[in-house]
């Protein structure tokens, strides 16, 4: 299984201005390869925690159950939503195709209207149930779409990191994306991406940071995460995600991933 998404994949979200200005960095390019083709299994399956805290340290909470497997070289995922009672039996599905000239399908299914709606590529920008992620950060990355530039190496936590900044070939991807560029730190040892920054089209900035994983079976797993939209030095919104009883290279059937398991839940 590929990791070019933000999570969680959720992974690293990339974007910038127009290729004639920028000059791809081989050595880069390198390092991102190794990011997007490192192992993280076949399947996966888990629970997850959302905790959406305002800017007054208010929090709400959401219990979601995800399913993500590898089809060839695309990738599909789905998560229903469990609990609390506003969103119960909400459900959202993505397919993440290999090549780059296909544009990724999205649908979310609204209990409370009984149908499955697609997610337009107009609205991938926009939060994805009003957490710090947008519909763009559900979705992997196709390198092939980015310059890639290295700044400098440092540490995060302790381990060296490469800190790498990201920026489009066409204007489509900031359109859709809404960010116009993003920096990201890849931790030496493992190939992952750790920490990163999203500068967003409105000003704003959101910030990714892995707090917590392990290894499991030779394959890196993320247990915790945040992301946080800020405006200048303030807090404007923060996402932390929780990942629990984590199962990989478990068979899952392929009829989980359609959109009428949308409507039928789990």
């Amino acid at each position: 299984m590929k990791t070019r998404n933000i999570l969680i994949g959720l992974g690293l979200g990339i974007s910038l201005l127009t290729t004639s200005l920028i000059a791809d960095d081989a050595k880069a390019r390198a390092i991102m390869t190794k990011v997007d083709a490192r192992d993280d299994g076949n399947t996966i399956e888990q629970n997850m925690l959302m905790i959406l805290i305002d800017k007054n340290g208010k929090k709400r909470t959401r219990d979601i159950k995800s399913y993500k497997k590898d089809f060839g070289e695309d990738t599909h995922q789905i998560m229903f939503f469990k609990s609390p009672a506003d969103v119960k039996n909400t459900s959202f599905l993505t397919y993440d195709y290999d090549k780059a000239s296909k544009d990724d399908d999205q649908w979310l299914y609204l209990p409370a209207l009984k149908k499955v709606k697609r997610i337009p590529s107009s609205d991938k920008s926009s939060s994805f149930m009003g957490s710090d992620f947008s519909y763009y950060d559900m979705t992997e990355r196709d390198l092939e779409d980015y310059d890639f530039k290295l700044l400098k190496e440092t540490k995060v936590r302790g381990k060296k990191v490469w800190m790498i900044e990201a920026t489009p070939r066409t204007s489509k991807v900031i359109k859709e994306s809404g960010y116009l560029k993003t920096i990201g730190l890849v931790r030496q040892d493992n190939f992952v991406v750790v920490r990163s920054i999203g500068f967003m089209k409105n000003s704003k900035k959101k910030y990714l940071d892995i707090t917590k994983m392990h290894k499991s079976k030779g394959i890196w797993v993320i247990d915790s995460m945040n992301m946080t939209t800020k405006k200048g030095k303030s807090t404007i919104h923060k996402t932390t995600l929780k990942f629990s009883k984590i199962k990989l290279n478990k068979p899952i059937n392929n009829n989980m991933f359609t959109t009428r398991r949308l409507e039928k839940g789990l």
